[in-house]
């Protein structure tokens, strides 16, 4: 059921389920609210679909957090830094947050709270932002089930799903994701999102304020190697 769910495009009704995997309706909804209560799937009242949830994907993530992203993304984004003097990370959508797997900060730059490892709100990132602009509607609102879900670090962010949506709708127009002292006072960042089966990664530059370097070369860059990455996981 996992990999049947894993491979549809979208969230899909119970009864869709039990039919193309010859299951008996009773198996089907006993299996799927006992994975539900674990998060290996996830159950969308309002359109009474059922999609892969969190616990699954951080199982598979596992994997490609640990050895093919990181090990495909750290040289492109090494010469991202050389190019542009500009510090970048990489990371993954992990729940509502993102967690940082690769760092690389220029020469003489103040340093980051983006570590390896260090996790932050998606919704108030660059990287998480271009992540979330990604994934279905339904998906979205999953993660963010209520006002309680929007906290923020410096008093700016969004606070609503109605305001999320909308930064990620302008997101979503312009090819790329922004932050501007969000995540730390005076400091900005654009992201791109990594086009793969998963969608759940990104690439950023993060730089104290104003920028010192022209911003279309760097915006330029960072989409290149975006595409070198792609290509590389491909």
């Amino acid at each position: 059921m996992l990999r049947y769910l894993s491979l549809r495009t979208a969230p899909v009704p119970a009864g869709r389920i039990a039919l193309d995997l010859g299951l008996p309706r009773s198996t089907t909804y006993h299996l799927l609210h006992a994975m539900a209560a674990e998060a290996f799937v996830v159950h969308y009242p309002d359109d009474q679909l059922w999609g892969v949830g969190v616990a699954a994907w951080e199982v598979g993530q596992g994997f490609t957090r640990q050895e093919p992203l990181t090990r495909l993304a750290r040289v492109p984004i090494a010469r991202l830094v050389d190019a542009t003097g500009v510090s970048a990370h990489l990371a993954v959508l992990h729940g509502s947050d993102v967690v940082y797997l690769i760092e690389e900060r220029a020469t003489g730059k103040a340093r980051l709270v983006t570590d390896v490892g260090v996790r932050l709100p998606a919704h108030l990132t660059a990287t998480g932002r271009a992540i979330l602009a990604a994934l279905p509607p339904a998906q979205v609102r999953a993660l963010y089930p209520g006002r309680e879900s929007f906290v923020q670090r410096t008093g700016l962010g969004p606070g609503s799903l109605t305001e999320l949506r909308a930064v990620l709708a302008a997101t979503r127009r312009r090819g790329y994701a922004e932050e501007d002292s969000e995540v730390t006072e005076g400091f900005s960042s654009v992201a791109v999102g990594l086009r793969s089966p998963s969608n759940l990664a990104a690439v950023a530059l993060t730089w104290r304020s104003p920028l010192d370097r022209d911003a279309e070369q760097v915006l330029t860059a960072l989409q290149q190697t975006a595409a070198t990455i792609e290509s590389r996981l491909r």
